[in-house]
């Protein structure tokens, strides 16, 4: 609330992205000047991660460019999200430091619930975080915060292997169709929709028509059920540079980046890495709609 009220007094534009029950404390703390703030439920803008930096980017293209001063609370990272979308919370948390390091004059807090949340999840959240703060009044840099160059490198976090008993297809341009013959088969069999099994089926063609462009010409899809959510691997020999890929629309005359940004638009999440010898991207569905 002092961030918040400190801004209203300033009178400068400012977006809070948080789950909705700390909208409503917040609401009841506001009263009229809520009218004043553009408040959104982060389990809904948020169930994708990769939705976040489009939203702020968004936001500041509305009020300004980064030209005037405004003011943000974002925050992803709640108990009971899972452990694959914890991590890419995390990079999420991470990027944002590297796609707003020259927008001006802006400023972001995100809390973290540090009694909910296991300790290194707190420790990790030092390490994207460049000043960290408590309600009572302590603020000070953080020691452990990475530098730019760090987090802009390659993200190479390890993935549980696969089952298995997955299904899997090593593909190339001759047999296209059967890689999406099998997402296409595999979702409606564990109960998938049909039009979220065409957002899937769209979203691997889109990874294996990459991975023929950008990837040495042929790959590897796998598709198995963990849980409640389909899997979707793909993995080729090429490499994705950009740390940003995925999480910003491409410009017109950008070359690649449309596909893995598509996937994000399509699918609950996406686990993107690139390793020594290739790249591997996870598209998750879950079998019982968004």
């Amino acid at each position: 609330m002092p961030f918040l009220q400190e801004g209203l007094e300033h009178n400068e534009p400012m977006m809070v992205a948080v789950p909705e029950l700390g909208l409503g404390l917040l609401r009841s703390e506001l009263g009229g000047d809520c009218d004043r703030i553009t408040l959104l439920d982060m389990t809904r803008i948020g169930h994708n991660p990769a939705h976040i930096i489009p939203a702020w980017a968004e936001f500041l293209r509305s009020n300004g460019g980064g030209a005037v001063p405004v003011r943000g609370i974002g925050e992803p990272i709640w108990a009971g999200r899972s452990a694959d979308e914890l991590v890419e919370c995390q990079r999420h948390e991470t990027l944002l430091n590297v796609a707003f390091a020259h927008s001006g004059a802006w400023r972001l807090l995100c809390p973290y619930d540090t009694a909910g949340l296991p300790p290194d999840v707190i420790e990790e959240a030092e390490c994207s975080h460049p000043w960290l703060s408590r309600a009572d009044g302590w603020r000070d840099g953080s020691s452990q915060c990475r530098g730019l160059a760090l987090m802009s490198a390659p993200f190479d976090a390890p993935l549980e292997p696969a089952p298995l008993g997955a299904e899997m297809l090593a593909f190339d341009l001759a047999n296209l169709p059967a890689a999406r013959n099998l997402v296409a088969w595999v979702a409606r069999d564990v109960g998938i929709s049909g039009e979220r099994i065409d957002d899937l089926v769209l979203a691997a063609h889109e990874l294996v028509s990459n991975s023929i462009r950008h990837g040495g010409g042929s790959g590897t899809i796998r598709v198995w059920l963990d849980g409640g959510v389909l899997i979707c691997e793909v993995s080729d020999a090429g490499r994705i540079g950009g740390p940003l890929v995925g999480r910003q629309l491409p410009a017109d005359d950008t070359v690649g980046g449309r596909g893995l940004w598509m996937a994000n638009q399509l699918c609950d999440l996406v686990q993107i890495r690139t390793f020594a010898d290739g790249s591997v991207v996870r598209l998750h569905m879950r079998t019982n709609g968004r």
